[in-house]
């Protein structure tokens, strides 16, 4: 069992709702990033979602944008993001870690170069936002041979028909993306996301964890109540851009797990 799908199981059997965290990789730099992702755990983050940083960042807001730019010009590369991870396995072997980003780094570095690595670094799944279902011989199909997750996302206007073809190779959780846009962009609605958690669940299976406009403890324990997870990342990446202590990160990140969690 892979080290997501135990966190799911663990979580359900306690009736909690996963907490996702989102950091950019190297953001800042590869020191204070590391160091932060590292301690994130102990803030009460189930699953670590770590950006791999590009200079064509399609889907994201200006906050993850710049996150990213700042990690670029810190001399973060996607080899640096992958030591990252391996950092991290050196103190925690449970929790779960998710790559994020595009294709275009993977794609230089060579599919499977890259998928080696990151296994042997300890990343557990994928999120590449600019490969759909169709392209997915490219880089889906060979990380599930490897035994890596690859991880998709849903939007609200996914409908019945797409949701089918997008759910086929998913495994690991679903990623619903709550509101139509860039990261970073409006507040999620539990009156809206409920129902479509509900359909994603019945066309998969897999957990679905809801992100995208997720960015208060109130607006997670609103959220938390009906999805499996609760996903945050603008909301802490504005805490590393406003150059904050690490340790009011983590009481930040604890509180956004803490309203996740609160039934």
């Amino acid at each position: 069992m892979s080290r997501i799908a135990k966190r799911f199981e663990d979580l359900k059997a306690k009736s909690e709702t996963a907490f996702v965290a989102f950091v950019m990789g190297g953001d800042p730099n590869f020191e204070t990033a590391t160091d932060l992702i590292c301690d994130l755990p102990s803030a009460g983050v189930d699953v670590i979602e770590i950006g791999m940083p590009f200079t064509d960042p399609m889907a994201d807001g200006t906050t993850i944008q710049l996150a990213g730019q700042r990690a670029l010009d810190g001399g973060m590369t996607l080899q640096k993001t992958l030591e990252t991870v391996r950092v991290f396995r050196e103190k925690n072997n449970e929790t779960p870690i998710v790559l994020m980003g595009y294709y275009n780094p993977i794609y230089a570095m060579g599919v499977e170069a890259f998928l080696d690595a990151a296994k042997e670094a300890g990343a557990d799944g994928l999120i590449v936002v600019d490969l759909p279902p169709e392209e997915d011989d490219e880089l889906c199909v060979p990380a599930l041979a490897k035994n890596i997750d690859f991880i998709r996302l849903t939007t609200p206007t996914t409908d019945d028909a797409r949701l089918t073809k997008v759910a086929q190779n998913t495994s690991g959780f679903v990623y619903y993306v709550s509101i139509t846009g860039i990261t970073g962009a409006a507040s999620a609605a539990a009156a809206d996301v409920a129902p479509q958690v509900a359909r994603i669940k019945s066309a998969t299976g897999l957990p679905v964890c809801v992100g995208f406009g997720v960015n208060t403890p109130e607006n997670a324990r609103d959220i938390g109540g009906v999805a499996d997870g609760v996903v945050v990342g603008s909301a802490i990446v504005k805490m590393i851009e406003a150059k904050k202590p690490k340790s009011e990160i983590l009481e930040f990140v604890s509180a956004l797990s803490k309203g996740a969690k609160t039934r």
